[in-house]
Formats: C-alpha cells, structure tokens, sequence
C-alpha cells in the first residue's frame, strides 16, 4: 500500500456575492494542509464558470466551453477524495455547485467525498442530504461525519470558526483520508468500471 500523501479536493461550491462559502472553503482547507497525509486543492467553482446547456450525449462541448471544463476536470481526475461546502439555498444545496457536478462523470466514481454545509438553524443540513443522493449517482461514496455549520454568519468572522468545528473537521478529514486510501488501493488493483 502506497503512503503517497492523499490529494483532496476542497470545493467551494456557491458562487453567490457576498458568500460565506470562500471563508469557510478556506478555513476547511487549512484544516486539512495542516495534516502530513494529504495535499490540498481547493476548487472554487466561481472560477469555473461552466454554461447551464449541456451538448447532446455524445457531442463534444464547444471549444470556448472545453477551455473551461478541461482544466477542471484534469483537477477533479487528480483527486484522491473530495470535501465539498455547501450553502443551503431554498432546502438543497445550489445550481452552481450541481453543474459543476453534472459536468462531470468519470471524475467522481470510486471516490470518498466530505460534506461541509452551513446554513440557518438547520446547518446546510438539507443541503448536505441532498447532495449524499446526487453524488451516490455518479458512483461516489459520501462518508458519514460531516461539518455542519448553523447561523454562522456572526460567529465565522475572519476565518475563524465557530466552536467545535475544528474537532469535527478533524473527524470528517479523519474518515475522507481512511476512504480515500481505501478506494485509492481499490482503483489501483481493479479499475472502477461504471
């Protein structure tokens, strides 16, 4: 078994303006850079501004769109295991975060994924359910800890968060690189075939 550092993906998933989700995309991301079996990319959808139409299955996407997508999807292919953070907009997680997602395939399969929601008294908690649904579609694992983060629009001031989030992102980080060592051993024994 390889003691290659695990590369996680950190995805920052609304792209909404005056977001939360950039301070608590990076706040989580630190976590993780601070432990010695991982290496960290953190992939902030604004930055990947991919369309809403989609080409019929089978086309190619247009070359302006590929310029786009391929760089994207080269990281997420890269990537060991995933933690996402999510915002909970209208009881689910936002339409930025799932074309992302639905841009992709290949990317996800055999892969651990982390959740990280905030939202009002809920947490992002809704938002975190519904994406344990969507990735288990594209042939992802979601883990069972997760960090949930409730009403932290006061507490989460300059990238500090609230109490207990460090522990539970401790947890979460600690069953991703269990996973994503795992499945990585797993991939490389037998491809994953979809």
């Amino acid at each position: 078994m390889t003691t290659q550092p695990l590369s996680l993906a950190v995805i920052i998933g609304s792209a909404r303006g005056g977001r939360l989700g950039d301070k608590v995309g990076h706040w989580f991301a630190r976590q993780a850079q601070a432990r010695d079996d991982m290496t960290v990319d953190v992939i902030d959808v604004v930055e990947h501004p991919l369309p809403l139409a989609m080409p019929a299955i089978g086309e190619e996407p247009a070359e302006h769109v590929k310029s786009v997508k391929d760089p994207l999807s080269e990281r997420l292919h890269a990537a060991d295991a995933f933690v996402v953070v999510t915002p909970e907009y209208n009881h689910s997680f936002p339409a930025s975060l799932k074309n992302v997602i639905d841009w992709h395939l290949q990317e996800w399969a055999a892969k651990p994924v982390g959740l990280v929601s905030y939202g009002g008294m809920g947490g992002g908690l809704r938002a975190a359910e519904h994406l344990r649904q969507v990735f288990a579609e594209v042939h992802a694992m979601t883990v069972r800890e997760m960090v949930s983060l409730h009403n932290p629009w006061t507490s989460f001031t300059d990238g500090e968060a609230p109490e207990g989030a460090d522990a539970a992102a401790k947890k979460l980080l600690d069953q991703v690189a269990w996973w994503g060592k795992a499945l990585r051993t797993a991939r490389t024994d037998q491809p994953y075939a979809l």
